[in-house]
Protein backbone atom coordinates (compact mmCIF):
# COMPACT_ATOMS: atom_id res chain seq x y z
CA UNK A 1 0.00 0.00 0.00
CA UNK A 2 1.52 3.45 -0.87
CA UNK A 3 1.81 5.74 1.72
CA UNK A 4 3.28 9.59 2.43
CA UNK A 5 4.16 11.05 5.53
CA UNK A 6 4.99 14.58 6.02
CA UNK A 7 6.22 16.09 9.68
CA UNK A 8 5.50 20.12 10.53
CA UNK A 9 6.64 22.33 13.38
CA UNK A 10 4.12 25.07 14.08
CA UNK A 11 3.79 27.70 16.18
CA UNK A 12 0.22 26.46 17.60
CA UNK A 13 -0.41 24.50 19.85
CA UNK A 14 -1.01 20.78 19.77
CA UNK A 15 -4.70 21.39 21.58
CA UNK A 16 -5.05 24.27 18.45
CA UNK A 17 -4.61 22.02 15.60
CA UNK A 18 -5.88 18.74 16.37
CA UNK A 19 -9.71 21.08 17.07
CA UNK A 20 -9.01 22.52 13.68
CA UNK A 21 -7.74 18.79 11.89
CA UNK A 22 -10.80 17.27 13.85
CA UNK A 23 -13.66 20.14 13.05
CA UNK A 24 -14.56 17.75 9.64
CA UNK A 25 -17.96 20.09 9.25
CA UNK A 26 -15.57 23.22 8.11
CA UNK A 27 -13.55 21.27 5.26
CA UNK A 28 -15.55 22.26 2.45
CA UNK A 29 -14.23 25.74 4.06
CA UNK A 30 -10.40 25.68 2.97
CA UNK A 31 -9.57 22.14 1.85
CA UNK A 32 -8.82 21.81 -2.00
CA UNK A 33 -11.20 19.22 -3.63
CA UNK A 34 -13.34 18.70 -0.85
CA UNK A 35 -17.16 19.89 -1.72
CA UNK A 36 -19.41 18.92 0.77
CA UNK A 37 -18.81 16.80 4.43
CA UNK A 38 -21.42 15.67 6.49
CA UNK A 39 -21.08 14.36 10.09
CA UNK A 40 -23.47 11.21 10.82
CA UNK A 41 -22.34 10.72 14.08
CA UNK A 42 -19.52 12.71 16.81
CA UNK A 43 -19.06 11.62 20.58
CA UNK A 44 -16.36 13.88 21.06
CA UNK A 45 -14.00 10.31 21.17
CA UNK A 46 -15.46 8.64 17.48
CA UNK A 47 -16.54 10.43 14.37
CA UNK A 48 -18.42 9.02 11.39
CA UNK A 49 -18.23 11.36 8.52
CA UNK A 50 -19.25 11.60 4.85
CA UNK A 51 -16.53 13.77 2.54
CA UNK A 52 -17.81 14.46 -0.63
CA UNK A 53 -14.59 15.27 -3.43
CA UNK A 54 -14.82 17.04 -6.05
CA UNK A 55 -12.63 17.90 -9.51
CA UNK A 56 -14.33 19.59 -12.64
CA UNK A 57 -17.07 17.10 -13.32
CA UNK A 58 -15.82 14.09 -11.08
CA UNK A 59 -17.53 13.63 -7.64
CA UNK A 60 -16.65 10.89 -5.36
CA UNK A 61 -17.97 10.52 -1.38
CA UNK A 62 -15.66 8.94 0.93
CA UNK A 63 -17.47 7.74 4.24
CA UNK A 64 -14.84 7.62 7.37
CA UNK A 65 -14.79 6.72 11.15
CA UNK A 66 -12.49 9.66 12.75
CA UNK A 67 -10.92 8.29 16.22
CA UNK A 68 -10.29 10.88 18.60
CA UNK A 69 -7.55 11.24 21.29
CA UNK A 70 -7.47 14.77 21.89
CA UNK A 71 -4.79 16.43 21.83
CA UNK A 72 -2.36 13.83 20.48
CA UNK A 73 -3.98 11.77 18.41
CA UNK A 74 -6.64 11.60 15.26
CA UNK A 75 -6.86 8.25 13.11
CA UNK A 76 -8.66 8.08 10.15
CA UNK A 77 -10.45 4.84 8.99
CA UNK A 78 -11.66 4.45 6.19
CA UNK A 79 -15.30 2.90 5.87
CA UNK A 80 -16.34 3.30 2.04
CA UNK A 81 -15.95 4.34 -0.99
CA UNK A 82 -13.92 4.75 -4.85
CA UNK A 83 -10.94 3.23 -3.27
CA UNK A 84 -9.88 -0.20 -1.37
CA UNK A 85 -8.19 1.67 1.55
CA UNK A 86 -7.84 4.92 2.63
CA UNK A 87 -5.90 5.41 5.97
CA UNK A 88 -4.28 8.06 7.85
CA UNK A 89 -2.82 9.12 11.50
CA UNK A 90 -2.47 12.34 12.77
CA UNK A 91 0.12 13.10 15.62
CA UNK A 92 0.63 16.41 17.64
CA UNK A 93 3.17 16.77 20.09
CA UNK A 94 3.43 19.94 22.22
CA UNK A 95 6.85 21.79 21.83
CA UNK A 96 8.55 23.30 24.65
CA UNK A 97 8.44 26.45 23.18
CA UNK A 98 4.87 26.18 23.07
CA UNK A 99 4.06 25.13 19.60
CA UNK A 100 3.98 22.13 18.56
CA UNK A 101 4.96 18.88 15.77
CA UNK A 102 2.34 17.24 13.59
CA UNK A 103 3.14 14.47 12.26
CA UNK A 104 0.93 13.08 9.18
CA UNK A 105 0.49 9.74 7.57
CA UNK A 106 -1.58 8.30 4.75
CA UNK A 107 -1.65 5.21 3.32
CA UNK A 108 -4.24 4.59 0.09
CA UNK A 109 -4.46 1.63 -2.22
CA UNK A 110 -6.83 2.20 -5.18
CA UNK A 111 -9.84 -0.31 -5.84
CA UNK A 112 -8.09 -0.31 -9.83
CA UNK A 113 -4.59 -1.20 -10.30
CA UNK A 114 -3.67 0.55 -13.19
CA UNK A 115 -5.50 4.01 -12.02
CA UNK A 116 -3.32 3.36 -8.77
CA UNK A 117 -0.17 3.43 -11.04
CA UNK A 118 -1.82 6.85 -12.79
CA UNK A 119 -3.08 8.43 -9.61
CA UNK A 120 -0.24 7.90 -7.37
CA UNK A 121 1.89 9.97 -9.63
CA UNK A 122 0.02 13.10 -8.43
CA UNK A 123 -1.24 12.24 -5.00
CA UNK A 124 2.09 13.07 -3.30
CA UNK A 125 1.44 16.45 -5.06
CA UNK A 126 -2.11 16.69 -3.83
CA UNK A 127 -1.17 15.90 -0.33
CA UNK A 128 0.97 18.56 -0.08
CA UNK A 129 -1.25 20.67 -1.10
CA UNK A 130 -3.79 19.60 1.30
CA UNK A 131 -1.27 20.02 4.47
CA UNK A 132 -0.60 23.43 3.09
CA UNK A 133 -3.96 24.51 3.40
CA UNK A 134 -4.35 23.21 6.73
CA UNK A 135 -1.10 25.10 7.62
CA UNK A 136 -2.88 27.94 5.83
CA UNK A 137 -5.94 27.52 7.86
CA UNK A 138 -4.33 27.51 11.06
CA UNK A 139 -2.42 30.82 10.00
CA UNK A 140 -6.11 32.47 9.36
CA UNK A 141 -7.85 31.10 12.39
CA UNK A 142 -4.70 31.67 15.58
CA UNK A 143 -2.25 34.20 13.83
CA UNK A 144 0.37 34.74 10.96
CA UNK A 145 3.17 32.31 11.44
CA UNK A 146 5.61 34.24 9.46
CA UNK A 147 7.39 31.70 8.13
CA UNK A 148 8.37 29.34 11.60
CA UNK A 149 6.71 26.54 10.19
CA UNK A 150 9.29 24.12 9.04
CA UNK A 151 9.01 20.90 6.85
CA UNK A 152 10.94 17.95 9.02
CA UNK A 153 10.15 15.48 6.13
Amino acid sequence: MPGIRETRRLPYSAEQMFDLVADVARYPEFLPWVVATRVRSDDGTEMVADMLVGFKALREKFTSRVLKDRPGRLEVIYVDGPMRDLDNVWHFRALPDGGCEIDFNVDFTFKNMMFEMLAGQYFDRAFRKLVNAFEARADALYGSSNSSAQSVA
